[in-house]
């Protein structure tokens, strides 16, 4: 018998399996003496990594998934929602004892998940224009692989590595070429060339150029292989042969620009963070993307009740009532109000609050379909224009 992974399945999670035990054992309590009350559970933004000013809400798509079906209303912020400190982002109306044993799951769902959206958001703000793709599947557990890739993209990334998340999101992976396939081949070019007889031509012709010999080198053997076919070249070169990345390139675009190649484009990859970046933006065409994404902090969202039996209550250092977030239309100042009573509408600028908290299950129905994975990624990159890091 094949052995199994390290892995909850569906129905696993579902059943609160992969719950904190003292969530069981309270849910247990509340059954056995009947105690169970009717709650509102509210999921707000503890704080953020240190440095962030703002983050990008994720993961309520799996979160919803979870909550479907039980006899619960949800109210959430869209997906890719900008999001700060102390903001609810998500609240749970029923009986306890019908979702309690969820918190470890549901915040396991928007915790990574935004902490990986907010990381890419943070790059893609670095990046500027340039293509910016996720490379950080390889650094985590597989059975995660698709979350990550998704929330990368909903997050600003123009592309991502693996098969099945691309398939999630409805678009065609991307990649290069693996240094195996130029070791096992032979060199660059019988590589190049074989990539190109064997590979479906919609798929961009991107050569990595850092396996044998020096970048530059490899770089112009690439382009005497393929010539105009060639997209691009990509330098992944180890830090301990790298000296300064800046200077590789602006060696390898001078020598490509003065042998006819000035169309050929330039990517990097190997452990960029935003910062390094920023350093190269201005010389580089593209950028790939791993380990600072895929390990991205998490966003330190907590659940809390916040009312019982329609009743404000909620332990020391919490606010209680249910929360409304509010933004302005014009200089996108946040406020957050009590749920009762009339919402503010007009912001001391001048603008117009809109509320951005909205109604997704009503008695364990999908009141409203969430947004598409493009559409909420066209959201955040309009959003992106009013953030700096």
């Amino acid at each position: 018998m094949k052995r199994r992974f390290h892995t909850a399945t569906d129905e696993e999670i579902r059943s609160g399996r992969t719950t904190d035990v003292y969530f069981e054992r309270a849910t247990r309590i509340l059954r056995a003496t009947g105690a169970s009350k009717r709650v509102k559970a509210e999921f707000s933004l503890k704080n953020l990594p240190h440095g962030y000013t703002w983050g990008i809400f994720a993961g309520l798509d799996e979160a919803l998934g979870l909550l479907e079906g039980l006899p619960v209303n949800v109210k959430a912020l869209d997906e890719g929602t900008v999001i700060r400190a102390y903001e609810p982002v998500m609240t749970i109306e029923g009986n306890y004892i019908d979702f309690g044993v969820l918190e470890t799951a549901l915040l396991g769902f928007i915790c990574q998940a935004s902490g990986i959206a907010t990381k890419a958001a943070r790059l893609r703000i670095a990046a500027g224009d340039k293509l910016l793709i996720s490379f950080g599947a390889r650094r985590m557990h597989p059975a995660i692989a698709p979350m990550i890739e998704r929330s990368a993209y909903l997050g600003g990334c123009d592309g991502v590595a693996t098969l099945k998340a691309a398939h999630i999101i409805g678009i065609d992976p991307s990649g290069t070429i693996p240094h195996a396939l130029i070791l096992v081949m032979g060199g660059i070019e019988e590589a190049l060339e074989a990539f190109d007889a064997v590979i479906e031509k919609k798929v961009k012709r991107i050569a990595l150029v850092d396996t044998f010999g020096d970048e530059k080198f490899e770089a112009l053997a690439a382009c005497e292989a393929l010539g105009s076919k060639l997209f691009a070249v990509r330098l992944d070169t180890p830090k301990s042969r790298r000296g300064s990345m800046r200077d590789i390139v602006r060696e390898v675009r001078w020598e490509l620009d003065l042998r006819g190649y000035a169309g050929i484009k330039i990517m990097v990859s190997g452990g960029l963070d935003e910062h390094e970046i920023l350093e190269l933006r201005d010389i580089v065409d593209g950028f790939g993307v791993g380990t600072s994404l895929s390990n991205a902090r998490v966003l330190d969202f907590a659940m809390d009740i916040v009312e019982i039996e329609g009743t404000p209550i909620a332990k020391r250092g919490k606010m209680s009532g249910e929360k409304t977030l509010l933004r302005c239309n014009r200089c996108h100042r946040d406020l957050v109000v009590p749920s009762r009573g009339r919402l503010a509408r007009k912001c001391r600028c001048g603008g117009m609050f809109r509320n951005l908290t909205r109604s997704y299950i009503k008695q364990g129905r999908l009141a409203q379909k969430p947004k598409s994975i493009k559409s909420i990624r066209k959201s955040v990159l309009r959003d992106l224009e009013h953030l700096d890091l």
